[in-house]
Formats: structure tokens, sequence, C-alpha cells
């Protein structure tokens, strides 16, 4: 069986401020996008009071990974791209 869209990881890091935390917006990169995504690291302050910080990694084919990360950009996220920042 052949698939015409392999599917690809990509490592990203995205900061969330603490404007979105009431923001489902990891969890849309899964129902919205049809992404797997891992959380391999993240820095959340108790009671969520201030800005978050995830490590992700995200599985699938490249267009879903490319509208994930133009879903990011639109909310003005600050998003790394592991293949641009050398070492995080």
């Amino acid at each position: 069986m052949t698939t015409d869209n392999p599917l690809t990881r990509k490592r990203i890091r995205v900061k969330i401020p603490k404007d979105y935390h009431q923001e489902p917006v990891i969890s849309r990169l899964v129902s919205d996008y049809g992404l797997t995504v891992n959380i391999t690291a993240a820095i959340l302050g108790a009671n969520a009071v201030g800005d978050g910080w995830f490590d992700l990694e995200l599985q699938g084919t490249d267009a879903q990974i490319q509208s994930a990360l133009t879903y990011l950009h639109d909310l003005d996220l600050q998003v790394w791209d592991e293949s641009k920042t050398g070492d995080w």
C-alpha cells in the first residue's frame, strides 16, 4: 500500500500568552488540523498566571502542519521552528 501524503514530524516551540489560557490552542491542532501532538516540554506558572512555553512535536502531512502553523501565526503567537533556531 502506498501513500501520497507521508507523515512528517516537526518540532516547534510556542509561547502562549496568558490571554489565551482559556482557549484550546493545542487541542485545536489535533481537532481542526488532524495532527498528532506530543508535548515534549512545557513551562507554565502555578495557577497559569503567566505565559506558557511549550515544546511540541507535530506529526501529520506537510499540508496539515503548514495549516496548523498558519493558525498559530494568525493568533499572533511566537513560534520557533527547531530547524531554524539551532539549540533551544
